[in-house]
């Protein structure tokens, strides 16, 4: 069996790495236009993109479809809007790196539970230190923002589970396309609501759009690409970097830097996720990323929400 050139897979992981820095930048985007227009708002208008590109992409076939092909769709669609709405309301309050790295928690706790290996402990303690570590930062982080970090965590680990159940029920990117347009009809009203007159502003609809593009289709493209010629276990690697991209565009994009201590714990974090993918713990899914626009096969935490 011959083994594949390191130079083939350069291609395929710089679209990984690509994707993840476009969903980073997105997020880092998004929270700088905080003051002029919601975290709710501005999640709504990033899934209302989601959803048209790919409404257009797959125009999902709806007749035929049996009354459990609609609740799973629609409990997708529920745990994408909780996801996204959770991990926006958090980053408003915390620094953005810290807000995915909590987030993180929740698909790593998932593929740690899947494992019956007594070893795979060590990363549920390496996890747990880096969280601990965050919890002693004398700075303090904004207990609301802590709490919407880890729901965001676990909607994206009943998002992991929905989605194997929607992969077997729906044809290719079908159900996602419809959980996309499920949650954004979800949050249409309390977008409304908390919007005021900044959400008919052509330039936060543009700039929304441009967050959408950039955390939703752009990743999905990449990474659809490269899982065609790069294996699964490499990709959940890749994936595992995704608190340390969000740390690194909080401070290009924001300024937003952080302490010693906390670039330590995202390191135990990481360092878990990695050490969680490489031992095969994962379990494994059908594509879609936390935000809604995305398309890795599930091997690792990765990708995610923000």
């Amino acid at each position: 069996m011959t083994r594949r050139p390191s130079s083939a897979l350069l291609g395929p992981v710089g679209l990984v790495l690509v994707g993840i820095l476009s969903v980073q930048l997105g997020a880092a985007i998004a929270k700088g236009l905080f003051d002029e227009i919601s975290p709710t708002s501005m999640v709504w208008l990033r899934l209302v993109t989601s959803a048209l590109v790919l409404g257009a992409i797959t125009r999902p076939r709806l007749t035929g479809r049996t009354r459990r092909d609609w609740l799973v769709v629609l409990g997708f669609g529920a745990s994408l809007a909780t996801m996204n709405w959770a991990i926006y309301q958090s980053m408003s309050r915390i620094p953005l790196g810290i807000a995915v790295t909590i987030e993180f928690i929740g698909p790593l706790s998932l593929a740690i539970l899947g494992s019956r290996r007594a070893r795979d402990l060590v990363w549920v303690g390496l996890a747990g230190a880096g969280v601990a570590l965050l919890g002693i930062e004398r700075t303090g982080l904004d207990l609301l923002g802590v709490a919407c970090a880890l729901l965001a965590g676990a909607a994206w680990a009943a998002y992991i589970l929905l989605s194997a159940s929607t992969g077997r029920r729906w044809d290719g990117l079908d159900g996602l396309a419809v959980a996309s347009v499920v949650a954004a009809t979800g949050m249409a009203l309390p977008a409304l609501m908390s919007a005021g007159t900044s959400l008919w502003d052509g330039r936060l609809l543009l700039l929304g759009a441009l967050v959408g593009l950039l955390s939703s289709v752009i990743p999905y493209s990449c990474e659809l690409i490269a899982l065609r010629s790069l294996r699964p276990a490499v990709f959940g690697i890749l994936m595992s970097l995704e608190p340390a991209a969000a740390a690194l565009a909080a401070i290009v994009v924001l300024q937003e830097h952080l302490s010693p201590l906390q670039w330590l714990a995202i390191a135990c974090v990481v360092a878990a996720s990695v050490g969680a993918t490489r031992s095969g713990s994962a379990p494994g899914g059908t594509p879609g990323r936390r935000d809604g626009g995305g398309g890795e096969h599930w091997t690792a935490p990765g990708t995610l929400a923000t």
